[in-house]
């Protein structure tokens, strides 16, 4: 696995972040019928909240990005994306383990969408997450605080 480092985001991120977002994407949401290039990306902008989103940096250069916002009765996981030549190498699996031992020592349930046939819900499945909901497009997930 390659050394990674997670940082916070800044607002300066908002457009690296829109960009992995597209990419990231793409295929799934072409496989939908639902890409557009501009739409994908303004989304982001639309919903990049700083405070939120952490930065994960490979080699001191921009590799991804995960947010983790909080609600009511849960944390919302989003806008999680690796570069795609760094996908399959643990960073993932590394990020996504640190996050949830965070939420477990404060027992918050965390919930996510994905899109219907994308390989990231094996990722979620095998850090137990599981189905809670699903429609055409999306696939909603959650996964209760382990003590």
């Amino acid at each position: 696995m390659a050394d990674w480092e997670i940082r916070p985001a800044t607002s300066a991120d908002v457009e690296a972040v829109a960009e992995l977002r597209a990419v990231a994407l793409r295929a799934d949401l072409t496989r939908l019928g639902r890409y557009d290039n501009q739409r994908v990306r303004q989304r982001l902008r639309n919903e990049f909240v700083a405070e939120h989103t952490r930065v994960i940096e490979v080699g001191g250069e921009f590799a991804g990005c995960v947010a983790l916002r909080p609600a009511a009765d849960a944390h919302w996981l989003e806008h999680f994306y690796l570069a795609s030549h760094l996908q399959g190498g643990g960073i993932g699996t590394a990020v996504l383990s640190n996050l949830l031992e965070e939420c477990d020592r404060e027992g918050i349930v965390v919930r996510l969408n994905v899109l219907q046939g994308s390989a990231a819900r094996r990722l979620y499945e095998r850090h137990g997450f599981v189905l809670s909901a699903e429609d055409p497009v999306d696939v909603f997930l959650v996964r209760e605080p382990r003590r």
